[in-house]
């Protein structure tokens, strides 16, 4: 009898009864997809980027109150996360850390089958090398969008740092939920 005149073998076989990475992730098209996600992340951290220091913050620094929790800012990062390590790390000690770390993230991504591993690892790339660029740009990661709520304010942040956030959320979630075969 083969494999698949046994109904045990399909009920087992079965790629999602198992937790195993679903068709539409083991398709290889869709590291193709991960890599146009971390393309757009980063076009659009750029684009705002640019916006925001060339446009609107032009004419100096200041608040632009959007909302009663959120405000256009500028604010530059010369550290990396909430500022740690500024004014130890050189600006390109830090590029060479970005690169290396959306290298190894880039090679992760194109090994693993799992869709949602992907598209949080492209989220990170794209994240990490529009922070790069800035590093290089202007010695600093240029942050902008303020979120606050009574009196407290939370870091400054921008498109890269949004889209590293969600994509390690998605990491995370992956690690907490998927089951494993």
């Amino acid at each position: 009898m083969s494999q698949s005149d046994n109904p045990e073998s399909v009920l087992t076989a079965n790629p999602a009864a198992e937790g195993a990475p679903s068709a539409v992730a083991a398709n290889p098209a869709t590291r193709w997809l991960a890599l146009a996600l971390a393309l757009a992340v980063f076009a659009a951290d750029q684009a705002s980027k640019l916006w925001i220091v060339n446009g609107v913050m032009a004419d100096g620094e200041r608040v632009i109150p959007l909302t009663s929790f959120f405000n256009i800012v500028m604010a530059w990062n010369r550290g990396v996360s909430f500022g740690m390590f500024s004014g130890i790390l050189t600006p390109w000690t830090l590029l060479g850390f970005s690169v290396l770390f959306a290298g190894g993230l880039g090679l992760w991504l194109w090994r693993t089958p799992v869709l949602s591993l992907r598209l949080g690892l492209a989220l990170m790339i794209g994240g990490a090398l529009g922070n790069a660029i800035d590093r290089v740009r202007w010695g600093a990661v240029a942050d902008f969008l303020d979120v606050y709520a009574f009196g407290w304010h939370f870091w400054a942040f921008n498109v890269a740092d949004a889209a590293i956030s969600t994509g390690a959320a998605l990491l995370i979630l992956d690690s907490l939920f998927r089951r494993q075969s």
